[in-house]
């Protein structure tokens, strides 16, 4: 992927998931989609959670936690902003972001203790 224009496009929450209640994995998945488009046009996103209310870790996780499967740490930390959040969704997405940042720094040796459990491929 190449290097992110300076271009910021604007999401609202509530216009893409219709409602003004963020609780809903499947929302949350609308929400990826459509940041994931932006960052394939190579521009930054802002996230704009105007008019919106009860912003769940379900929600988030399905909004940030795929970003960071699909595309480098680097570029969702210099390229995604939100705004228009409470100070206590604030502090639900940092948990959030900081999980899946986590996730996936460690998605090898999560996968591959996964698999020796389960009996996987390596079993």
């Amino acid at each position: 992927m190449g290097i992110l224009t300076e271009e910021l496009t604007k999401l609202i929450v509530a216009d893409i998931i219709g409602i003004e209640c963020c609780v809903a994995a499947c929302d949350g998945h609308k929400v990826h989609d459509r940041i994931a488009a932006v960052f394939n046009e190579n521009r930054k996103v802002e996230i704009s959670f105007a008019g919106t209310s009860d912003i769940t870790p379900a929600f988030l996780n399905s909004v940030v936690g795929q970003l960071y499967e699909t595309f480098p740490i680097e570029l969702i930390e210099s390229s995604l902003f939100f705004t228009d959040i409470s100070e206590e969704d604030k502090i639900i997405l940092k948990r959030v972001l900081e999980r899946a940042k986590t996730y996936s720094e460690n998605a090898y040796s999560c996968k591959k203790a996964l698999n020796d459990v389960l009996g996987g491929e390596d079993a």
